[in-house]
């Protein structure tokens, strides 16, 4: 079945590509359970130093694709609650991931795609790259922990402009926020993201990961966070206002 995951190898490094380029790699439920299946094998296999996330087609993603959202929606308003959704899984298995993650940005990064950032060790961007968290917009709220993260990264007053306001940033923006390490050409995006991938893996590998868990130090909080922001995230989503935005959303999208 096409899943819209490309996963690849290249020697210690495992790459995840998002492949959807005609839908600007907008995540369906089943891109979201490739994408946990990769972070498997990654943890599984003792080979896998390091995963890179990309984009294909000069998009890394628009997010979450509405349809699916609404659809999930739906199907949780008549079961009477939210099930545990391919998404919130995938959030889960990237805060607890255990090996480096890289992100080469180019494109859009919406919504997952700017808040799974948060969760990587390193990021490149492209100058073309374009940052936005418009949870608010959709009548929902942040979810992978972002609510906590933008703000001890970013600092409450910036955190505000993009999580309240849900104002769009740049690469340059980013990079001068922390969100980002360095923006590259994009011909030269994907390269210079896999050398530091190759970079990573190279090294002591006891000592790497040592070192990741003490700098990320107790998880207790986050976790405690994306509890709080997944249940906030599905009591909205059944929400006329999220609804009505999603509807709105979709119709924009319509030809014509």
């Amino acid at each position: 079945m096409m899943t819209h995951i490309d996963v690849s190898r290249d020697g210690a490094v495992l790459i995840a590509a998002i492949a959807r380029p005609e839908k600007k790699n907008a995540l369906t439920g089943a891109m979201y359970e490739r994408l946990i299946e990769a972070l498997d094998e990654a943890s599984r296999d003792a080979s896998v130093a390091a995963v890179l996330l990309r984009g294909s087609g000069g998009v890394f993603t628009a997010g979450n694709d509405i349809g699916d959202f609404v659809a999930m929606a739906m199907a949780g308003a008549q079961a009477g609650g939210v099930p545990a959704s391919p998404g919130s899984r995938f959030i889960r298995k990237l805060a607890a991931f255990d090996k480096p993650l890289i992100a080469a940005v180019e494109g859009q990064a919406i919504g997952i795609g700017t808040t799974l950032c948060f969760h990587c060790d390193l990021v490149y961007a492209a100058p073309d790259a374009r940052f936005q968290m418009p949870f608010v917009n959709l009548g929902i709220v942040p979810e992978a922990g972002s609510s906590l993260l933008a703000p001890l990264r970013f600092g409450m007053a910036r955190a505000s402009e993009f999580l309240l306001l849900a104002e769009a940033f740049d690469a340059e923006t980013a990079k001068g926020l922390g969100l980002v390490n360095a923006i590259l050409p994009n011909a030269e995006l994907f390269t210079y993201a896999l050398d530091r991938a190759r970079a990573l893996a190279a090294k002591p590998r006891q000592a790497l990961m040592a070192t990741r868990r003490l700098m990320r130090g107790d998880q207790t909080a986050l976790k405690a966070r994306m509890d709080e922001e997944l249940e906030a995230f599905g009591a909205l989503l059944r929400s006329p206002e999220a609804m009505q935005a999603f509807q709105a959303f979709l119709a924009s999208r319509k030809p014509g």
